[in-house]
C-alpha cells in the first residue's frame, strides 16, 4: 500500500495557511483543525507532490472535509458521546490562536488545463452508516468568543449543505440500519510502528453466496490493489454461525496512514457501507537546538530510515562535547543558510559543515512547509466540497479581492449563463461577495462547479443526497385457492417511486409474457396475478431504498370428486382400446400411467381432455398395451385405476429368419443354434418334429428350447444325418399354427493329390495338380500354394486370392535350394488339409553375361582381351570363361582356349599380322553358357607406341600430410606402350629401399611406407620412360605429430580475482604451424584441472573470476593440426588470490584422503518391458577416483551395439535399450572398476509382446535364436 502523506503536512509539500486573528483586537478563536483535500487549483499551479520513501504516491480522487473534535466529550444531539465520523469540530489549543487547515491523503495529479479540473466527474455519494452525519455544525465556548463573532457568518466553515448557519443546530436524521453489516469496524488509534486490525462481519443465512467486499482509504482509494508487507486483508467464514468476516491487518503504521476509512458491502442489490477513522500518534518531535550536522551523518545507507534523525548518535556524544570549543566556535543555523540558499549549492553547504547524509537532508528540507502564495483575484474562495439534499438548495459563495473584476461560473467545464424564465440558477452580490444559488437540486446537479476571476479559478465539488423512500404501508398476506385472482398492495412515501417486488429473495419478472403484472397508483403500488396456482405459493415482499416489506402467500387446490370411475377391459389384438373417466373440477389436468411408467401422447397413443371428462384412446392395440393403467390428477393424491387384458392366437415367424427356402445350411462340427420368434397370448405350447420323431429339452446333442417370445432347436455338434425337414407346432387356447424349417450340413472337400513339377528355371518352376475327389458338397472356389525348403519345417503360402486353374508357376525361389510344394482345396465351407508335398526340386540358372570386355594390350601375333565376373553368378556358381575369336566378315568363331579359364585375361595368339577380329567372351557353369559379351570394333593385329603419361590423382596434387606411425600407400597410375621405365628421387637422389619400397607395374606405382617417421617428409620426383618419351611428376609428403609443450609458463602479476599469464611457443612444433593454446587451472588443494580456455591463439592471457582465498597452479598445452601435446607446461610459482587490503593467514592442513573402492548404493531392479518401447536399467554407484562402468548381458560386455545406450552422470548409471524385443530378455550386469577395487550389480529384465519371424529377420536376430524365441513362445501360449 502506498504510504499517504502525513497528516502534519500537504501532499505537495506547501505550508498549513494561517488564518489571522481579528484586526478589531478580539480574542483568538480556538483553533479549527480541519482536513480537506486539495483544491484543484493549488493542483495546476504546477506544484511538486511531496515522494514518501522515494516513491511517488498514487494519484486519487480528493477526500471529503474531515474534522476532529478534540472538546471534552458531550452529548450530542442524536443521544450519542461517540465522536461522529464524517463530521466537523473545533480542537482547541492554548498556545495557538490561528484556525489551521490540514489536507490529508494523496492528492491528485495536476491536470493539463483549468477546464478539466473543473469536468471532474463527480463521485457516487455512497451509503453511510447509522453513524455518519448529514448536517454539520462548529460548536464555540461561549467563555473563548466574543459576542461579534459568534454572530459573523464568516465564523462558520461550511461543507456545502446550502444551509444558513442558523439552520446548522436543527436536528439530524438518523439514516435507516444497515441491513447487511452486523458488526461494523469502529476507529481507533495506534502509535506509530504499532499493528492495527479492523473487523467487519455480515451474516449469511440469507445469502445464496459469498458477498462483495471493498476496502478505501479516503474517497476512492481502493486498498485492495495495495496489499503488502504493511497492509494485509483476510476473509473467513464460519459454519455453524454462518457468519463471513472480513478483516484488515495494517501492520508497523506510519504517521501518514492516518485518515478516513470506508468498508462497502454489496450482495445483488444490496448494499451497505461504514466509514471509520484511524488516527497515529507521531512521536514528539526533538527542540529545535538539534545540530543537523551529526543528526545527519549517514548511519545506513540505502535503508528505509535513511535521512531520518539519529538520536542515539547525539546522546552519544553529547556529553563528550566540550564547552570550551562551542564558545570559540560560532553557532550557525544550517536549515537558515539551506533555506536561503540554491539547490544547486545544497551539496557545497553539506560538504563544509560535515553532513553525510545528503539524500536524508533533501529529504528532510522537502518536508519543511512552505508559505503559499496568496491568492490575488479572491479574498476567499469556494470550499473543497458541497453536499445537499435532494429537492434542497444550496449557496456558493465566493469573495473577491477585487469586486471588479468579471465572475463566470461553470459546471463541469460548461459555463452556467443566466437566464430570465428560470428560476434554477440565482447569481448575488453582496459587497465582495458573490453567491451563486442553486435552487431545487436534483440528481443531475451532482458535479463539478468552478468560477473564474480572471486568469485565476477555484473549484468545488456538490453532491447531491438522495433521501431514502419510505414504506407507510405494507402489504398482506392472502390465502386462496386455484385460478382465482390475487392482487397485493402497498404505499410508499413518495409518489413517482422506484420500487422492486421479490418472491422468495428473487426478483419478480414483469415482462411481456410473464404471469406477473406491476402497477402503480400515485404513492400506491400492486402486484397483481390474474390466474394463481399452487406454484405462486410463496414469501412476498416489495424493496423500497428506506425499507422492505414482505407477507406470504398460499394457493390450495379445489377438492377433487369421481363421477364414473375407469373399468377393466379385455380387448382382442389389434382392435381398439378406450379407457375414459369424469372427475370434478374439470379444469384440472392429470397423467396416465402404464405400470407404473408414465404415458406420452403419441401417434399410437391419444389422451383427451374435455372438461370433466378424460380420455386414453388406442387405435389398434398390441400386447405391450397390456397391464394396470392409473390416472393421477395433478395436485392431488387420489388417483383412479384398472387393468386392461390383450389376447393373440399362436404364429411362427420364419420370415425374421431371413433364409432362402426356410433352409439352413451348417458346417459338419459346428454347434447349431436355430432360434424363431414365435407370438402368442397366452404364450403358447410349442413342439418339435422331426419325421415322426418328437425333440425333447432333455435330449443330449440335439434338443428343443422355448423361452418367452421365441423357440429354438440346438444342435452341439452337427452331422451329415441331421440334414432333413423339421416341423414346428404351437398351441394355446387362442389357436394353433405349424411350420417347417430345412437343416443342410456341409463339410470341407478332401485335400488333392500331390502337385507335379515338370518344368524348373533358376528362380521359378512350372507346377500342375488334380481337383479332389470329393468336394464336400459345396463346390470348389480355388486353391491355396504352399511352398518350403526341404531342410525347414515352415511353409509359406504363395497366393492370398485363389487360383482356379490347376496350375501355377512360383517364383522368387533361391537358386540352389531344395523345394517343396503342396496345394490346398477351398470351398465355401472353408479349407481343406493339404496335399502331400511334391517332389524335392532345386532351382539352378546360367550367369549373366562377362561385364567390361576391353582389350588390353596388342602385339604382331597376338591379341591380349580382359573383362570382369558377371554381375549375377547364381547358386550353380563359376566354373570358367569360353573364349572365341572370328576374322571380320566372316561369321566363323573358333575356340581359343581348348579348357575353361577361370582368370579374367587372356590373350589370343597365332594371329595374322595385319589381320582384324572380332571377340567375345562366354560364363559357364553347371547350368550352361551365359550370353556372349562381344567387343563393339574389330582389333588391328598391329603393335602401336604410345608415349607415356602420368595420371597423377586428385589428392596428390596438393601436400600430401600424414602422421607418424600411419602407412603411406601410393598409388600413381601412368600410361605408355610398351612398357615404361618409372624412377623416383627424393630432392634429387635416389630412394633407398630400406626406408621406402617402391613397386612398379605395366600401368602403375606402389611406393609404401609401412610406419612414416618425421624424416620421410619431402618432395618425391616419379619420372616414366618410353624410349625418347619422358614423363615426370612431383609428389609432396609432409609427416607431422604431436607439438610439443610451451618453453615456460610465467605468472607475471595477480591483483584481485585475476591472474596474468605469459608464455612462450614450443621448441618443437610437430612438423606443423601451432594453431592455438589450452589453459587450464588447479586448486592448490585439491589439484584437480579445469580448463579455463581452449584454441587461444596469443602467448599471453588474464584469467578472471578466480575464487578470493584459494591458490592456482596453471598449466599450458601447445595445440596443432595432430591436437595438443602430451605433456603441458605447469607454471612454478602458485597465484594466491587474497582480498585487498586484508592479511590472509594460511595454515597448514592434511588433505583427507578421499580415494574409495566402487561400491553400489543403489542396486538394479528387476524389470518388466513392453516390446518395441524403450526401457531403461537404472543404478548409482559410488568411488573416487571415478570407476569405469562396464554393461553386461548374460556375462557378455555390451560394446558398439547401436540398439543400447549407456549414460553416467554424478554416479547414476543408465542402459537405455531402444525398442526391445523379447531377444534382448535376460540378465543385466553393471560393473564398475578402478585402482582400488570392483563390483557389479544384477538384475532380470523380461520383455512382454513378441514379433513376427518376418520382423526378427529385419532386426538382424540369428535363425537360431529366432527358432529358440519361436519354441518358448509356443511353449508359454500352451502353459496359459
Amino acid at each position: 500500500m502506498p504510504e499517504p502523506t502525513k497528516k502534519d503536512e500537504t501532499p505537495n509539500g506547501h505550508p498549513e495557511e494561517s488564518v489571522a486573528p481579528d484586526s478589531n483586537g478580539a480574542p483568538p478563536l480556538p483553533e479549527i483543525s480541519l482536513e480537506v483535500s486539495p483544491p484543484p487549483e493549488a493542483v495546476a499551479e504546477g506544484k511538486e507532490p511531496v515522494e514518501t520513501d522515494g516513491k511517488k504516491p498514487e494519484p486519487t480522487e480528493p477526500e471529503p472535509l474531515q474534522a476532529v473534535v478534540a472538546q471534552e466529550p458531550s452529548p450530542t444531539e442524536n443521544g450519542s458521546n461517540q465522536p461522529q465520523t464524517g463530521g466537523i469540530g473545533v480542537k482547541e489549543q492554548a498556545e495557538s490562536g490561528n484556525s489551521t487547515v490540514k489536507e490529508e491523503g494523496p492528492c491528485s495529479p495536476p491536470p493539463p488545463d483549468d477546464d478539466a479540473a473543473a469536468t471532474t466527474p463527480s463521485p457516487t455519494p455512497q451509503a453511510e452508516d447509522a453513524n455518519s452525519l448529514k448536517k454539520l455544525s462548529i460548536e464555540l465556548p461561549n467563555d473563548s468568543v466574543p459576542v461579534p463573532a459568534m454572530g459573523r457568518k464568516d465564523s462558520v466553515w461550511s461543507l456545502g449543505e446550502g444551509q444558513a448557519p442558523e439552520d446548522l443546530e436543527k436536528p439530524i436524521d438518523t439514516p435507516p440500519l444497515s441491513t447487511l453489516l452486523i458488526e461494523k469496524p469502529q476507529s481507533a488509534t495506534v502509535p506509530v510502528g504499532g499493528d492495527i486490525t479492523f473487523i467487519a462481519k455480515v451474516e449469511a443465512k440469507d445469502l445464496l453466496r459469498k458477498p462483495t467486499i471493498k476496502w478505501f482509504k479516503g474517497k476512492w482509494m481502493d486498498l485492495a490493489s495495495k496489499t503488502g508487507k504493511h497492509l494485509q486483508l483476510k476473509e473467513t467464514f464460519d459454519r455453524l454461525t454462518k457468519i463471513h468476516t472480513f478483516e484488515m491487518h495494517i501492520i508497523k503504521a506510519k504517521d501518514n496512514y492516518a485518515g478516513n476509512y470506508r468498508c462497502e458491502v454489496n450482495y445483488k442489490d444490496k448494499f451497505d457501507s461504514c466509514s471509520f477513522d484511524l488516527e497515529v500518534k507521531e512521536a514528539e518531535q526533538g527542540s529545535q537546538s538539534i545540530d543537523i550536522r551529526s543528526a545527519f551523518k549517514r548511519s545506513s545507507e540505502g535503508q528505509e530510515d535513511a535521512g531520518e534523525l539519529d538520536f542515539s548518535g547525539l546522546l552519544k556524544h553529547r556529553n563528550q562535547r566540550e564547552p570550551k570549543q562551542q564558545d570559540e566556535t560560532p553557532e550557525v543555523d544550517v536549515w537558515e543558510i539551506l533555506k536561503n540558499a540554491r539547490p544547486d549549492q545544497y551539496e557545497k553547504i553539506a560538504f563544509m559543515y560535515g553532513i553525510t547524509d545528503l539524500r536524508g537532508l533533501l529529504k528532510r528540507m522537502k518536508k519543511i512547509p512552505k508559505e503559499e502564495k496568496k491568492s490575488e483575484a479572491f479574498a476567499k474562495k469556494l470550499e473543497p466540497a458541497y453536499q445537499v439534499d435532494k429537492g434542497g438548495k444550496i449557496r456558493l459563495v465566493v469573495d473577491l479581492a477585487d469586486p471588479t473584476v468579471e465572475l463566470k461560473w461553470y459546471k463541469n467545464g460548461q459555463e452556467i449563463r443566466p437566464s430570465p424564465n428560470q428560476r434554477k440558477y440565482i447569481f448575488e452580490h453582496k459587497g465582495t461577495q458573490r453567491i451563486m444559488v442553486i435552487n431545487n437540486c436534483c440528481m443531475n446537479d451532482d458535479a463539478a462547479y468552478s468560477v473564474a476571476a480572471g486568469d485565476e479559478k477555484c473549484s468545488t465539488e456538490l453532491f447531491v443526497k438522495e433521501l431514502p423512500v419510505k414504506i407507510v404501508k405494507g402489504i398482506e398476506p392472502v390465502k386462496t385457492t386455484v385460478n382465482e385472482r390475487i392482487e397485493l398492495e402497498c404505499e410508499v412515501s413518495e409518489e413517482g417511486a422506484q420500487v422492486k417486488w421479490m418472491k422468495n429473495g428473487v426478483e419478480v419478472p414483469t415482462g411481456v409474457r410473464s404471469r406477473y403484472r406491476v402497477k402503480s397508483e400515485g404513492t400506491k403500488h400492486y402486484l397483481v396475478i390474474d390466474d394463481a396456482s399452487r406454484e405462486d405459493t410463496g414469501t412476498y415482499s416489495i424493496m423500497a431504498t428506506g425499507g422492505t416489506s414482505e407477507a406470504h402467500v398460499q394457493v390450495d387446490l379445489k377438492p377433487l370428486k369421481v363421477y364414473q370411475d375407469l373399468q377393466d377391459m379385455t380387448v382382442l389384438l389389434g382392435q381398439p382400446l378406450k379407457l375414459h373417466c369424469d372427475i370434478y373440477p374439470g379444469n384440472v389436468p392429470g397423467r396416465w400411467y402404464r405400470n407404473g411408467q408414465l404415458i406420452q401422447p403419441n401417434d399410437h397413443i391419444t389422451v383427451i381432455h374435455r372438461n370433466k371428462v378424460h380420455r386414453l384412446e388406442i387405435e389398434a392395440s398390441s400386447l405391450h398395451d397390456a397391464g394396470d393403467y392409473v390416472f393421477v390428477p395433478e395436485g392431488y393424491s387420489q388417483s383412479l385405476s384398472c387393468k386392461v387384458h390383450i389376447i393373440d392366437p399362436p404364429r411362427v415367424h420364419l420370415e425374421s429368419l431371413n433364409f432362402p427356402d426356410n433352409t439352413v445350411t451348417i458346417v459338419a462340427g459346428n454347434k447349431l443354434r436355430l432360434e424363431i420368434p414365435i407370438s402368442g397370448e397366452p404364450a403358447p405350447r410349442v413342439v418339435w418334429m422331426k419325421g415322426e420323431r418328437v425333440i425333447l429339452d432333455s435330449g443330449h446333442r440335439v434338443r428343443a428350447e422355448t423361452f418367452g417370445d421365441q423357440t429354438s432347436l440346438t444342435i452341439d455338434i452337427t452331422e451329415r444325418e441331421d440334414s432333413g425337414n423339421y416341423k414346428i407346432v404351437l398351441q394355446n387356447e387362442a389357436g394353433e399354427a405349424t411350420a417347417s424349417v430345412r437343416i443342410k450340413v456341409v463339410d470341407i472337400p478332401d485335400p488333392p493329390e500331390a502337385p507335379l513339377v515338370p518344368v524348373v528355371g533358376g528362380d521359378w518352376c512350372s507346377m500342375t495338380w488334380e481337383p479332389p475327389k470329393y468336394d464336400g458338397g459345396s463346390p470348389i472356389l480355388g486353391y491355396f500354394i504352399e511352398r518350403k525348403k526341404k531342410q525347414s519345417s515352415r511353409w509359406m503360402r504363395l497366393n492370398f486370392d485363389l487360383i482356379k486353374e490347376t496350375s501355377f508357376e512360383p517364383k522368387k525361389m533361391i537358386e540352389g535350394v531344395p523345394y517343396e510344394v503342396r496345394i490346398f482345396a477351398v470351398n465355401a465351407i472353408g479349407v481343406s488339409k493339404p496335399s502331400d508335398p511334391s517332389k524335392a526340386f532345386t532351382p539352378l540358372a546360367v550367369t549373366s553375361e562377362p561385364t567390361m570386355l576391353v582389350v588390353d594390350d596388342v602385339t604382331d601375333t597376338s591379341v591380349t582381351v580382359k573383362w570382369r565376373p558377371p554381375e549375377t553368378i547364381g547358386a550353380a556358381g563359376l566354373d570358367g570363361y569360353l573364349v572365341e575369336y572370328c576374322i571380320e566378315g566372316t561369321n566363323d568363331w573358333v575356340v581359343s582356349n581348348s579348357e575353361l579359364t577361370e582368370k579374367t585375361r587372356y590373350t589370343i595368339n597365332g594371329l595374322t599380322p595385319g589381320s582384324k577380329i572380332l571377340v567375345r567372351v562366354k560364363a559357364i557353369n553347371a547350368a550352361g553358357a551365359s550370353n556372349p559379351r562381344s567387343l563393339q570394333h574389330s582389333i588391328l593385329v598391329k603393335e602401336v607406341i604410345e608415349p607415356p603419361k602420368i595420371r597423377i590423382p586428385r589428392h596428390l596434387k596438393q601436400t600430401y600430410t600424414r602422421r607418424v606411425g600411419e602407412a603411406v600407400n601410393l598409388v600413381v597410375p601412368f600410361m605408355g606402350k610398351p612398357r615404361p621405365k618409372v624412377t623416383w628421387l627424393k630432392e634429387g637422389k635416389p630412394i633407398e629401399p630400406t626406408h621406402v619400397n617402391i613397386r612398379n607395374t605395366d600401368c602403375d606405382s606402389i611406393i609404401f611406407i609401412r610406419k612414416a617417421e618425421r624424416s620421410h617428409s619431402g618432395k618425391y620426383e616419379m619420372t616414366v620412360q618410353v624410349e625418347n618419351h619422358v614423363d615426370t611428376a612431383i609428389i609432396d609428403i609432409q609427416i607431422v605429430d604431436l607439438p610439443g609443450p610451451p618453453q615456460s609458463v610465467i605468472i607475471e602479476d595477480v591483483w584481485g580475482g585475476n591472474v596474468a599469464l605469459v608464455w612462450t611457443p614450443p621448441k618443437d612444433n610437430g612438423n606443423a604451424p601451432i594453431t592455438g593454446y589450452t589453459i587450464q587451472k588447479a586448486d592448490k588443494k585439491t589439484m584437480e584441472w579445469y580448463t579455463c580456455i581452449e584454441h587461444y591463439h596469443r602467448t599471453c592471457i588474464t584469467i578472471t573470476e578466480l575464487v578470493v582465498g584459494n591458490e592456482y597452479f596453471f598449466r599450458i598445452f601447445s595445440e596443432n593440426m595432430c591436437g595438443p601435446s602430451e605433456t603441458a607446461t605447469q607454471t612454478k610459482n602458485s597465484a594466491l588470490i587474497v582480498k585487498e587490503g586484508l592479511q590472509v593467514k594460511t595454515h597448514d592442513y592434511n588433505d583427507h584422503d578421499f580415494k574409495e573402492a566402487p561400491k553400489f548404493t543403489q542396486p538394479l531392479i528387476n524389470t518388466f518391458a513392453i516390446a518395441g518401447y524403450n526401457a531403461t536399467l537404472n543404478c548409482s554407484v559410488r568411488a573416487n577416483p571415478r570407476p569405469k562402468v562396464i554393461w553386461m548381458k548374460n556375462k557378455i560386455a555390451i560394446i558398439d551395439d547401436p540398439r543400447y545406450r549407456m549414460f553416467s552422470n554424478q554416479g547414476v548409471c543408465t542402459l537405455e535399450i531402444r525398442k526391445p524385443s523379447p531377444y534382448d530378455g535376460g540378465m543385466y550386469t553393471c560393473k564398475a572398476i578402478n585402482d582400488l577395487g570392483e563390483a557389479q550389480v544384477d538384475c532380470k529384465l523380461e520383455v512382454k509382446g513378441g514379433f513376427t519371424f518376418y520382423e526378427l529377420m529385419q532386426r538382424g536376430v540369428p535363425l537360431h535364436l529366432i527358432d529358440k524365441y519361436m519354441n518358448d513362445t509356443k511353449i508359454v501360449e500352451q502353459e496359459k
